[in-house]
């Protein structure tokens, strides 16, 4: 399936990247190369992922792990 990444992790939102994936999360960890999961929380998305399907686009913001390094502050687990 074919997914559009738009990277959140900075304050510059970066132009989409298109990529073949299995899954939104693994389309992003190809694009962001970092670990990322679904949840309801909605503050500090590190990207939005966007696909077609016969019903219409879908979109969904997935979330940085804790450890992941956020590219404007550096901070992260070491």
């Amino acid at each position: 399936m074919i997914f559009q990444v738009i990277d959140l992790r900075s304050e510059l939102v970066t132009a989409q990247v298109t990529v073949e994936a299995s899954s939104p999360e693994d389309a992003a960890r190809q694009v962001l190369g970092i670990e990322v999961y679904r949840a309801t929380l909605r503050r500090d998305p590190a990207a939005r992922v966007y696909w077609d399907t016969a019903s219409g686009k879908n979109m969904v913001r997935l979330y940085a792990k804790l450890a992941e390094t956020s590219p404007e502050t550096g901070a992260g687990a070491a």
